[in-house]
């Protein structure tokens, strides 16, 4: 090799070109080179030594080096010394300090010149690795266009750019089918960096999937003056998309639909023929469900913000459409409204009020131990449970007509007292089930909701986090709905998430 003060121009012209061919910074390629140097030179000195190298950028002139760092008890006479002698050489030095002795220049035989090599194109696949992963994770959220690379057990390795990314089976549409050569779009669901390099995952079933090709195909929606609030979608099937404009006077609908349905129309095709419905969106709750279930008429709604229940009536003709082919149009319909909604005829709704009115009087009945007369009267005043008694200010109750200070303290605490009666039943129930710490502590679970699921072998966070919502909901017993049984499992997975993050 040639003295290595002396310009190297063909590491300059060889850094050029693997920048190029790998698309990576020049920088970088310098830097694998000044390791896969270093490592060569610690083949010939001694791998215990600091060597380090230095290629000057404008000429590609080699320096090599050997570091030692100063420091009070020598532990490792190859890269320590001690403050004394380091004095010895200078003054100055102090500890923490590093003396840095040039070496000679030296000749690479061929296994140096072997290892050189080999730790220099791993930097540079690792540099080039990383930049994919930079490029990539920008793009997350995104759709591209991709070209089906080869297909593997039903999922298909997608070539994107410079990177191979995977499309798994249960994130394509119901029968769709693609092969070698085949263009698609789909969403970058989701990039890691492994040890192999990025892993890209994409979709096209995913919900966000439907609003970025709203945001590609509708103009308005790109400009920013139609936003999409929330989508709905069961993949291939049917769609909900909720739209809201922001200029007055723009049509959100329309504008997503087009002249004749030329821009929803477009998307539809993308999709295989998806359905998708477009609906108006409202900061109104009752609105917004009645926007959803257009063009059905609906004759009455009550929702309950507590527990996010909508009860919906409509007409014994109009049910089973607005419900749909095996509830799908209600399901989408709760999905993208975030409410769980109960659909009812008049005597549907009739028959559930006189039965939920029985309920509500017998347990006022026993638990405050009144007449069936008074019962009936707070149920009229608005009050549906117990704790609405025990804990409302009692200026409240005394607004109820015949009512005075004595008789509102009275009721009141004889509900806290039923409800200490019934604490202290449910907490012995939940240590009989044995029932742990880590679900009794899981945010979102009453002391109700704690028996049932021990009753039923669910015991710790992990068995509520194996959980499917639709199990969850048959062990609660309509106390739940569905996007809360959602969150609670979803809350319940935690651990699993923050795990796996720190595994990677």
């Amino acid at each position: 090799m040639q003295n290595a003060t002396l310009p190297r121009p063909e590491l300059i012209q060889m850094a050029d070109m693997l920048a190029r061919e790998k698309n990576i910074e020049k920088n970088a390629v310098l830097a694998a080179m000044e390791q896969g140097i270093s490592k060569a030179g610690r083949s010939k000195y001694g791998p215990e030594y600091d060597i380090r190298t230095q290629i000057d950028p404008n000429n590609g002139a080699i320096k090599m080096s050997r570091y030692k760092t100063v420091v009070e008890t020598v532990e490792d006479e190859f890269t320590q010394i001690s403050l004394a002698d380091a004095k010895k050489q200078n003054a100055r030095l102090n500890i923490g300090d590093e003396i840095v002795d040039d070496l000679p220049p030296m000749d690479f035989g061929r296994i140096a010149a072997q290892t050189a090599k080999q730790v220099i194109m791993q930097k540079v696949r690792e540099a080039e690795r990383m930049c994919q992963y930079n490029d990539m994770k920008d793009k997350k959220g995104e759709i591209i266009n991709g070209i089906v690379k080869r297909v593997e057990g039903g999922n298909l390795i997608v070539e994107v750019g410079r990177t191979e990314a995977l499309l798994r089976r249960d994130e394509l549409l119901p029968r769709e089918i693609y092969r070698v050569g085949d263009r698609l779009r789909a969403l970058i669901m989701d990039v890691r960096f492994e040890v192999k390099g990025p892993q890209v995952f994409l979709s096209r079933s995913h919900p966000q999937f439907l609003a970025k090709l709203f945001t590609a195909e509708v103009p308005e929606v790109y400009d920013g003056l139609v936003e999409i609030k929330a989508v709905a979608r069961d993949p291939g099937s049917r769609s909900k998309v909720a739209v809201a404009s922001k200029d007055s006077t723009v049509d959100a609908r329309g504008a997503c639909i087009g002249v004749r349905g030329i821009r929803i129309q477009a998307i539809v095709n993308e999709l295989q023929g998806e359905k998708i419905d477009v609906v108006t969106w409202s900061d109104d709750p009752a609105t917004f469900i009645i926007n959803a279930l257009a063009p059905n008429e609906v004759l009455k709604i009550v929702i309950d913000e507590d527990s996010k229940n909508v009860e919906v009536v409509l007409s014994e003709e109009q049910l089973s459409l607005a419900i749909g082919r095996r509830g799908q149009n209600i399901r989408l319909i709760s999905q993208l409204t975030g409410w769980h909604i109960d659909m009812m005829t008049e005597a549907q709704e009739s028959e559930h009020r006189t039965r939920e009115t029985k309920e509500r009087v017998d347990l006022f009945m026993q638990a405050l131990d009144i007449d069936d007369m008074m019962a009936h009267l707070l149920i009229q005043e608005g009050f549906a449970k117990v704790e609405d008694i025990a804990y409302i200010p009692q200026e409240e109750l005394l607004k109820i007509e015949g009512f005075d200070e004595a008789l509102a303290e009275e009721l009141q605490n004889r509900a806290k007292a039923h409800l200490l009666i019934k604490q202290d039943t449910l907490t012995k129930q939940i240590e009989t089930l044995g029932i742990q710490d880590d679900l009794k502590n899981l945010e979102g679970l009453d002391l109700d909701l704690l028996v049932k699921l021990g009753q039923n072998g669910v015991k710790t966070r992990d068995d509520l986090a194996d959980l499917a919502t639709d199990e969850l909901l048959e062990m609660a017993e309509s106390s739940l709905t569905e996007t809360a049984a959602n969150r609670l499992i979803m809350k319940a997975r935690e651990h699993w998430f923050e795990q796996d993050a720190q595994n990677r």
